[in-house]
């Protein structure tokens, strides 16, 4: 009874009390040809150790850490946590605090937000950033749609070297409302190709991804300078999905960009086989109003004391439903509280010591494979992750090395057709010097 606390006497008071004689009285609403008949198929019961035992055995063929070596990135990134942030967020009044439908009443978590947002708009160069999004990629999703209803354009550029999840999604929000995506294709060096952009006039945004899904630093300098360059300018969008880079990197508010959004996991999140994670979003202030979600910001009362409010919350429960900006009804609150405690734990200095280690790991590792002969196609510097062309046939040499506890990135064949026998690789400050030598070796044998 641990799980299943209650009595028949308990499930018969409880009975008595709806009018119900039965617990099949509960579903007689529902159709009987919609009901199950008999008993669900299913094993015996086992005892909580057995059941223990079995998950184990379950989990066994799962390449996990510390088990494997993992060089496994493409969104989604191992980094160490401080305990004291693991330790904060078990805290009640963090841990179990939702959506602040109150607000003014939760000053506490207003005051979080506020922070948050603050450590976002500088982290990225931007003047205002909202109470977090879901994960990346509805925040790029959103990030167009607010690009089109700024500009009242109906077509969008992506460059296909976004990542292709994110694409998807993107797809998902605006091909049912007939807004048009144009695909942009990315060049020799892995970057997107800022030639095939075509007429401006009629777009309402250019996507880019920096560092992209490649791990290649785009020249934002040059889509700033591609996308404004004239009256009537579409919106510049840079997207991210590792936001760690932006501790090396020039922001993209300094290089020109309208609207920042991308995934935030890094920040104290761990991977958790892939989620929650959090959706960074952030604009210049003259777009504030157009964006999606909640933004909270600083005041005083009646008496002169600092509070927090909603400022905006542009959604259709607030307002009218022709003036709401999206339908995002919440924001991952207990994840941007941790990217807020890792940022502040950081602190500058500490964030750019940090990259610094992720960028020469990377570095290390691309050199080395290079130095032993394998080829590595794109030559823009890159930050964590890079892509590699394993000799063929390459699916039998990442079989193999996956039977040595090796695994060796991600195969981009199923989301680049053209870049079959090409991986994709990640090392962050988690992979040790032995590891990274370990996968060259195991590479070239």
């Amino acid at each position: 009874m641990r799980y299943l606390p209650h009595t028949d006497a308990d499930i018969q008071a409880m009975l008595a009390a709806v009018g119900a004689r039965s617990l099949d009285d509960l579903f007689a609403h529902i159709p009987a040809e919609c009901r199950r008949a008999g008993p669900m198929e299913l094993p015996p019961a086992l005892t909580e150790w057995e059941l223990d035992r079995h998950m184990e055995t379950l989990a066994a063929g799962t390449a996990t850490a510390p088990n494997y070596k993992i060089f496994l990135g493409a969104g989604s990134y191992d980094h160490h946590i401080p305990e004291t942030i693991k330790q904060l967020l078990r805290r009640g009044e963090l841990f179990t605090a939702y959506t602040p439908y109150q607000p003014e009443v939760s000053q506490g978590t207003l005051q979080t937000i506020y922070e948050y947002q603050t450590l976002v708009c500088r982290l990225l160069g931007m003047e205002a950033a909202n109470a977090s999004m879901y994960d990346g990629a509805s925040a790029l999703a959103e990030a167009l749609l607010m690009a089109i209803r700024i500009t009242k354009r109906t077509r969008v550029a992506v460059s296909g070297a976004i990542h292709p999840l994110y694409r998807q999604v993107v797809e998902t929000y605006l091909r049912p409302t007939g807004f048009e995506i144009v695909p942009l294709p990315y060049t020799a060096d892995g970057r997107t190709d800022l030639a095939a952009l075509g007429d401006l006039d009629t777009l309402a945004a250019v996507a880019v991804q920096s560092p992209n899904f490649f791990g290649c630093i785009e020249d934002l300098k040059a889509v700033d300078a591609a996308v404004h360059g004239g009256e009537g300018a579409p919106l510049m969008i840079v997207a991210f999905t590792e936001a760690l880079a932006y501790g090396l990197f020039q922001t993209p508010g300094a290089l020109g960009a309208d609207i920042v959004c991308g995934e935030g996991q890094s920040l104290g999140m761990a991977r958790s086989f892939g989620g929650p994670g959090l959706g960074l979003f952030a604009c210049r202030m003259q777009h504030a109003r157009n964006m999606p979600g909640r933004l909270v910001g600083k005041t005083v009362d009646s008496e002169g004391r600092r509070g927090f409010v909603l400022t905006l919350s542009t959604r259709e429960q607030h307002i009218r439903r022709e003036r709401a900006t999206s339908n995002i009804c919440t924001n991952q609150g207990l994840c941007a509280t941790a990217a807020a405690m890792y940022l502040a734990s950081l602190g500058g200095s500490g964030l750019r010591a940090l990259a610094r280690l992720n960028y020469d790991k990377a570095g290390y590792l691309r050199g080395a494979l290079q130095n032993a002969g394998v080829a590595v196609p794109f030559s823009a510097p890159v930050f964590n992750e890079f892509v590699i062309r394993l000799p063929a046939p390459s699916e039998a040499v990442y079989r193999r090395l996956l039977e040595r506890k090796i695994v060796a990135g991600l195969p981009l064949r199923r989301y680049y057709p053209e870049l079959a026998d090409h991986y994709l690789l990640c090392a962050t400050e988690t992979s040790s010097r032995a590891d990274l030598d370990l996968l060259v070796k195991e590479v070239t044998s």
